[in-house]
């Protein structure tokens, strides 16, 4: 026969102190993101977490929201290689791009059919014989639509850090990689600023040194660091320092790459889509001769 009186389960203990339930009720959790961000803010400010804590914090919220059309390298922009070419040929192209997997197509650039790990051209050397074609890898295809959240999470899953884009027709949109969806959080860092939007694209740094947009004008650079940029070629005119950077250094330029021009050191920090995004610039200190004994 049941028990009419059964024993009461205990209610999990409440080990939150009445003060802590007071301040739950007079400032209760944030309801939205711009809410969260706002308190994230608050954190900082109350020295609880440090700013690059705060930026990357946001770069994860915002990251929710984002979708893979959001941060893709356009078609236009993607680098491929064709099955088709000569060995020589596609060397040289993953040689001067520099990145570590290409999309591969075959006729043209809309067939995608495979990708080719860089690395894997070293089996060439050590047996000749292989065909290029056993040595691609299957690619994988996304919605424009896909989260990041998502994205992020099979990439993690799989050893396929790129993906194919395709818009709602099934066409190739672009291509996005694991390192493009890491950096809207760390991202942030570089972009999230206390500058008006007109002024965004210098400012300075702890270390004395500046950081310039890839995009910023070449008269604007000349304006901030009072010196007179100007290209080697005078036939050729840009509007960018990062598209005249790219043109006097003959190449692409890859992070960690450097180039002095006017007095001024540009050091490339970011890069992306075949651009340079970011450059840390600081003046070229010239060594006194030592003095004669």
């Amino acid at each position: 026969m049941p028990d009419p009186y059964p024993a009461r389960v205990p209610e999990k203990e409440d080990k939150r102190t009445f003060l802590k339930k007071l301040a739950e009720f007079i400032h209760p959790g944030p309801d939205s993101t711009a809410e969260l961000i706002e308190t994230l803010a608050e954190a900082e400010d109350n020295q609880v977490i440090g700013a690059e804590s705060r930026y990357m914090l946001e770069g994860v919220l915002r990251m929710a929201e984002m979708t893979a059309g959001d941060v893709m390298v356009p078609a236009p922009r993607m680098d491929l290689v064709d099955i088709n070419a000569p060995f020589d040929e596609l060397l040289h192209v993953i040689i001067d791009t520099a990145h570590s997997r290409f999309p591969v197509f075959e006729g043209e650039r809309e067939n995608i059919i495979g990708i080719l790990l860089a690395k894997d051209l070293l089996k060439l050397q050590r047996a000749p014989e292989l065909n290029i074609r056993a040595l691609l890898r299957p690619a994988v295809f996304v919605p424009e639509s896909k989260g990041l959240n998502d994205l992020l999470h099979e990439f993690r899953g799989n050893r396929n850090h790129l993906a194919i884009v395709i818009d709602e027709f099934g066409r190739v949109a672009g291509l996005i990689t694991i390192e493009d969806v890491l950096e809207q959080i760390v991202g942030e860092i570089e972009d999230e600023f206390d500058i008006s939007e007109d002024e965004g694209d210098i400012f300075g740094l702890a270390d004395q040194t500046y950081r310039v947009s890839g995009g910023a004008s070449v008269e604007r650079v000349n304006e901030a660091f009072d010196v007179k940029i100007t290209g080697s070629d005078p036939q050729e005119s840009f509007d960018t320092i990062g598209g005249l950077i790219a043109h006097e250094m003959g190449h692409v330029p890859k992070r960690g790459e450097q180039h002095v021009i006017a007095g001024l050191r540009f050091v490339v920090l970011h890069t992306k889509g075949g651009a340079v995004k970011w450059f840390k610039v600081s003046p070229v200190v010239l060594r006194k001769a030592a003095p004669h004994g």
